[in-house]
């Protein structure tokens, strides 16, 4: 053992130390919903112990402007400032319903989780969201059919408004143009302020009243409003 030990001392002293050994990651985003659309997406590879969300636990901050406004810059500041590897924007723009995003990311054996999240357009604070999956070290792939989240920071009216800064209530726009106008608004302040399973569109069938801006046989859904698949290989240098 001690010759063993020794020679792999002295290998390292004449070559060096040996380089992490990188892994390319494709993660595919397809939007399985019927007319709710993806914002720029945000795919982050990073460490075992970090999360984009928890769900039950309050959002952060850079999560609220994902949620409520589909702004990535600030999450994914955070992600580089932990030592994390991000893709922002793969589709560059809006995902649309059918649509498929790809990322590709490459990696180190510290980032050990994979993670992706979006604004759900049209909604208040909805968001896809894939939180911190594991990134094995050998090839693999891996498919995940993913929910549809509340961030809890905005109370769920349904009116379209424009509204889309943290704080500032309403719904940025409806990129289907299915939507109404002139709602009363659906519900007061969220019953959970803790990120949570999104209940999905309430709606109605009236496009010029009512009390949602959001078409009930358009805009709802139930289950999954993702698939994803990671894929992880070596890198090709």
């Amino acid at each position: 053992m001690r010759r063993v030990t020794t020679s792999l001392l002295l290998l390292t002293l004449v070559l060096g130390p040996v380089p992490a050994l990188s892994r390319e990651v494709i993660v595919r985003i397809t939007n399985l919903t019927n007319a709710i659309y993806f914002t720029p997406l945000l795919v982050a590879a990073h460490r075992s112990g970090s999360d984009l969300f928890e769900v039950g636990l309050p959002a952060s901050a850079e999560l609220r402007m994902v949620a409520e406004g589909g702004q990535t810059e600030a999450l994914a500041a955070a992600v580089h400032s932990a030592g994390g590897r991000v893709v922002n924007n793969p589709a560059e723009g809006l995902l649309a319903p059918g649509q498929t995003a790809v990322a590709r990311l490459r990696v180190q054996d510290q980032h050990r989780r994979i993670s992706v999240v979006a604004m759900l357009l049209p909604t208040n604070d909805g968001f896809v969201g894939l939180d911190a999956q594991p990134l094995p070290l050998l090839p693999s792939r891996r498919t995940y059919y993913v929910n549809g989240y509340d961030a809890g920071t905005e109370a769920n009216d349904e009116l379209i408004t424009g509204g889309g800064m943290p704080g500032e209530p309403g719904i940025p726009g409806d990129p289907s143009a299915l939507g109404g106008i002139n709602g009363t608004g659906v519900t007061g302040s969220d019953h959970s302020a803790t990120v949570h399973v999104h209940r999905g569109i309430v709606g109605d069938l009236d496009p010029v009243g009512g009390v949602s801006d959001l078409d009930q046989g358009q805009h709802s859904w139930q289950g999954p409003v993702a698939r994803i698949v990671v894929v992880t290989r070596p890198a090709i240098h």
